[in-house]
């Protein structure tokens, strides 16, 4: 079932756990996700943004996004991730999106909350939620590149932003990157517990793939909600292609069922962890 409203936030925040949300790029990786969740018997998002459906087309990949999350045994999300096109924003919406996130991370602070805000104002007032971001993750969402962190969030502006922007859920840049780096990065557990201190608005982490997994249970102990899985799943479905292609034979039945049985793994050990009821260390 499609999952609408902020009900599973607070109750992830309430159990000390997270929810995990997974871009997707194709139907077999929607596939995948889905069963994965439902295999855990645990909610999950997907995120469906302007880099996921540059090949599909947008109203393609959101219409088999949104048509698996309605069709669910377990509650999913479909979630704009990372937009700066207002929009785009607005076409999400339209489309029956659950939730958006508006990224203005690299804007000035008060912009940012300025055009936060604005972004509030008119999903609220068409049922959907929004994320949104302070603080500044470097690398590439749908590549790896072995960068290093950039802009960590000040838990002082954390606590303002929060509470000017009606964010539902905000991003916060605590020592990860986007994509997998060559050289591992941590969460700044003592960072992520300040922002947390000063705000009881649900948290998101980006870039965690690659993390270790008691880095990342500590993580959601210290706070938080929703955690963004990329990497993982993108690598998983590209060697599962691999391995089918290198085997005799077209057919691309054969090829799909490996790839979408590769990404469920992956996703279900994801949903598995964040579903763990840890406290910081």
């Amino acid at each position: 079932m499609l999952a609408r409203g902020t009900d599973l936030l607070a109750a992830e925040q309430a159990a000390g756990t997270a929810i995990a949300a997974f871009t997707v790029y194709t139907l077999e990786s929607i596939r995948a996700v889905v069963d994965a969740a439902e295999s855990c018997e645990r909610p999950v998002l997907m995120s469906v943004g302007a880099s996921s459906y540059r090949v599909t087309g947008a109203r393609e990949l959101a219409a088999a996004a949104l048509a698996a999350a309605e069709s669910a045994s377990v509650q999913v999300g479909v979630h704009l991730d990372h937009c700066t096109d207002e929009a785009e924003i607005t076409r999400a919406v339209e489309l029956g999106y659950s939730s958006v996130m508006y990224d203005g991370s690299a804007l000035p602070f008060d912009e940012n909350v300025e055009r936060t805000a604005a972004v509030v104002a008119r999903a609220h007032a068409e049922g959907v939620w929004v994320e949104g971001e302070l603080g500044a993750l470097a690398g590439d969402e749908d590549t790896s590149t072995g960068v290093a962190a950039r802009e960590m969030t000040n838990p002082l502006q954390a606590a303002e932003f929060a509470l000017r922007t009606g964010v539902d859920a905000m991003a916060v840049a605590v020592g990860t990157v986007h994509g997998l780096s060559a050289v591992p990065m941590l969460v700044d557990l003592n960072r992520l517990a300040a922002i947390a201190a000063g705000t009881s608005t649900p948290l998101v982490l980006h870039g965690a793939s690659g993390l270790p997994d008691n880095n990342l249970t500590a993580a959601v102990g210290a706070g938080v909600v929703k955690v963004n899985v990329n990497a993982e799943l993108r690598n998983a479905h590209r060697a599962a292609l691999a391995e089918a292609l290198s085997q005799d034979g077209d057919d691309l039945l054969r090829i799909q069922r490996t790839a979408v049985a590769a990404m469920t793994t992956v996703a279900a050990e994801k949903i598995t962890t964040l579903s763990r009821e840890e406290q910081p260390t």
